[in-house]
């Protein structure tokens, strides 16, 4: 919140001055959405924006009334909710207009709850749920609150998996909700008697298992890979939820990473050796029912050397229908191997997948020092000549593999490697180049392309944000192609 009227959300600097801005069709709705969630109530600094924040809800009171527009959609309703409690449980005190509309706002909820969507949108339904019914006293309230309860725990079974990842598969969303579970548990500190205490038991359980997945998930700069949809800036990091964690009293394992972390549910792995960090994808897109923030990503990789993070995916930059958000979930904007201009999953419009790829023949391990994994996939079985795309990464100091291997027919294979700004790849010959970073000199060696170039590309690690890159090619008409990644 820049003014008492202007905002600054998803990398776009808009006021709402009039009732009518609130709903404009001039602005993504994910703007109007971060509007309508109230965050900055929580933010740095929130104390200093004390007389702003005071006026605009009720001034957001005057111009949304109830159950019309963006702001009374299920979704953004429960972020508001909670940041509204949050305010008020801060020690601010509500006027009667914003206790009203609370209450209001709840009743509203619990009547609408995204059973359609499920997932996160269902999980954000009940934590709202919960603190709605914290907050008020009284067999409505206590309604609420059952019913928030009945959810999250269900939602904790099916969401979380074994390995700790949230079942849409995204590192940012992952945060997101892990975020969640460490709100809920301190709530629970808050509000003793109305939580059980198998319940606050459940939830620090799963906290310990999301915060390691998270640190699996983190490169060396600290910030997480971009797999399916994630950014910059939308979740805390690594650092801050394990903070958050040990201030309420949960205290994570802070036990070195290992060389080779798996996390097979997830379907996500991490090597290390040396000052190289690989974080691979070899599982499926997300739930079947459930695929809406999925990339066309399986079988990509992120490279980190020295801290400094240099093969990465494209990132996530909107959620509006069109080109650019296509292009961000296809098979292109990651480091993979397209296949005859196919995407591996047939991702289209802003949140669908037709047919998706599954991993197939994965195996790993670590010998004399040296990391290694194997997978494969059958995305592209749906093609004429029914290809399959199999992945070998060997990372040992000082040096990466990548071999891929294409079974099948098909016209052409190619192979991306995407640098992330402001390294920049040259080519030294047909099939070599080097490039080099702050810290690091690396070097590269396709074998069995058919030409190897370096391409303008984009990189989108925020939302609203679009940076250009350089993108490495490698092409081939044959069924074999090995990429070298070596640096001093």
């Amino acid at each position: 919140m820049l003014a008492k009227d202007r905002f600054y959300f998803i990398g776009i600097e808009h006021s709402l001055t009039q009732r009518d801005d609130w709903n404009s069709t001039s602005l993504p709705k994910l703007w109007l959405y971060n509007a309508h969630y109230f965050d900055d109530l929580c933010a740095e600094s929130a104390s200093d924006r004390l007389d702003w924040h005071r006026a605009l809800i009720e001034r957001w009171i005057a111009e949304n009334p109830p159950c019309a527009g963006n702001g009374w959609e299920p979704y953004p309703t429960s972020l508001r909710i909670v940041n509204w409690a949050k305010w008020i449980l801060h020690g601010q005190v509500p006027t009667e207009s914003m206790r009203q509309s609370l209450a209001v706002q709840s009743r509203m909820l619990v009547k609408r709850l995204e059973i359609h969507l499920l997932g996160n949108h269902l999980w954000a339904n009940a934590k709202a749920l919960i603190f709605a019914g914290a907050v008020f006293d009284g067999p409505e309230a206590n309604t609420w609150r059952n019913k928030g309860l009945a959810i999250v725990r269900r939602e904790l079974r099916e969401q979380i998996l074994c390995d700790g990842g949230h079942f849409e598969r995204s590192p940012m969303y992952h945060a997101i909700i892990l975020e969640d579970v460490l709100d809920l548990i301190q709530l629970a500190a808050i509000f003793p008697s109305v939580f059980a205490v198998e319940d606050v038991r459940a939830l620090k359980s799963v906290a310990l298992l999301m915060l390691r997945w998270v640190r699996v998930m983190t490169h060396p700069d600290g910030g997480i890979a971009f797999f399916n949809d994630a950014a910059f800036d939308i979740a805390p990091d690594a650092a801050a939820l394990s903070t958050y964690a040990s201030t309420i009293g949960v205290l994570a394992d802070i036990e070195p990473l290992r060389e080779l972390e798996l996390l097979p549910e997830s379907g996500y792995a991490r090597l290390k050796a040396g000052e190289a960090v690989v974080i691979v994808d070899i599982g499926i897109i997300g739930p079947d029912y459930l695929p809406g923030h999925a990339h066309a990503d399986t079988l990509s990789f992120e490279l980190s050397i020295n801290g400094e993070r240099i093969l990465v995916n494209g990132g996530t930059s909107t959620y509006d229908v069109g080109a650019t958000r296509s292009l961000q979930r296809g098979t292109s904007m990651h480091n993979t191997v397209e296949v005859d201009g196919a995407d591996s999953s047939e991702v289209w419009s802003s949140f669908r997948v037709a047919r998706r790829a599954r991993p197939i023949d994965i195996a790993s391990g670590i010998e004399s020092g040296v990391v290694w994994l194997k997978a494969a996939h059958d995305g592209y079985l749906r093609l004429p000549g029914r290809v399959t795309h199999h992945r070998h990464w060997v990372l040992s100091p000082g040096k990466l593999l990548v071999a891929d291997s294409l079974s099948g027919q098909f016209k052409r294979a190619k192979a991306h490697f995407r640098f992330a700004p402001p390294r920049i790849p040259l080519l030294e010959g047909t099939d070599t180049g080097v490039a080099t970073t702050a810290s690091t000199k690396l070097h590269w060696r396709c074998s069995g392309a058919d030409s190897v170039s370096v391409e303008p590309g984009t990189w989108h690690p925020r939302f609203g944000r679009t940076e250009e890159c350089k993108v490495l090619i490698a092409s081939t008409y044959g069924n074999a192609l090995s990429t070298e990644f070596r640096w001093d």
